[in-house]
């Protein structure tokens, strides 16, 4: 009992991350945190942490909801005209994102993408335990998001390509290997620049509402990429419509939504970390 005690007390703030996202430092004598241990077995007994994985599982069957909805919508239309059309898809996507990020930066960090949760793992702001454990929650809520649209209508779903990540005809594997490389690396730079709490403190003159520009960054790379490979650069989300349409050709390409968007992590949080936020030389006169 007075584990449990303790745990109700502390919260989310237990076992917390090191630098959830939207938080910011508040006065400009910033410390730098001590990076997250590679594992951290207290976690697995506190509720904030099941909690926080929880959060990642609604947060992303809300998003594969709403945006295989949208692009369903589109999709079925005989003309682009008549709904919301690929501008419309990419502020589906965007926006989804800059809401739940609001929604749960302060439970989980809001990561709603594997990698997203890669890269933060790379940088050492959380431990591998919660990495995996975000990773597992966020696919199974992107099936389960997935599934529910295709009950809506089988018929329609699967014959409009279930929302499924394909590479365009007219695209060549690196192609579509190279938009989800750089569209994911874009997306985590932000993540990691929206974020950064030195930088907050250092320049807190110009306040950042951290969900907004990571938002917008996944509109930006939509509009860019679907034409390409309908845009991934979220594993889970190309997982759970893969499993849930579940024909040949969306498994033909589906490496490269994973392989794509983890290199692209991996691209992220080295050049932020060893580049943005490496410490200046001082010159010796």
């Amino acid at each position: 009992m007075e584990g449990k005690e303790e745990d109700v007390k502390l919260g989310a703030n237990k076992f917390a991350e090191r630098q959830p996202i939207g938080t910011a430092a508040q006065d400009k004598d910033y410390k730098e945190p001590p990076p997250a241990p590679l594992f951290e077995p207290g976690e697995l007994k506190s509720w904030s942490f099941y909690r926080a994985g929880i959060a990642e599982f609604i947060a992303t069957f809300l998003f594969l909801y709403i945006t295989i909805l949208t692009v369903m919508g589109v999709v079925k239309s005989n003309s682009k005209c008549s709904t919301v059309g690929i501008q419309g898809i990419a502020w589906a996507f965007g926006g989804m994102i800059f809401a739940l990020v609001y929604c749960t930066a302060g439970i989980s960090g809001g990561h709603i993408n594997p990698a997203v949760t890669f890269g933060l793992f790379l940088a050492r702001k959380l431990s591998l335990t919660r990495a995996l454990f975000y990773m597992v929650m966020q696919c199974l809520g992107a099936i389960c998001g997935a599934g529910v649209v295709k009950g809506f209508q089988k018929g329609v779903y699967e014959s409009n390509g279930g929302g499924a990540n394909v590479v365009a005809s007219g695209y060549s594997k690196g192609d579509g290997l190279g938009a989800e490389i750089v569209g994911t690396f874009i997306l985590v730079y932000t993540v990691f620049s929206a974020t950064d709490a030195k930088r907050n403190a250092r320049d807190s003159h110009v306040p950042i509402l951290a969900p907004l520009p990571i938002g917008f960054a996944v509109f930006l790379v939509h509009l860019a990429t679907i034409p390409i490979t309908g845009t991934g650069i979220n594993p889970a989300r190309s997982l759970g419509a893969a499993i849930i349409y579940n024909k040949d050709h969306a498994w033909d390409d589906h490496w490269i939504f994973w392989v794509g968007p983890f290199i692209g992590a991996a691209l992220a949080a080295i050049y932020h970390q060893v580049v943005i936020r490496a410490i200046p030389f001082k010159n010796r006169s």
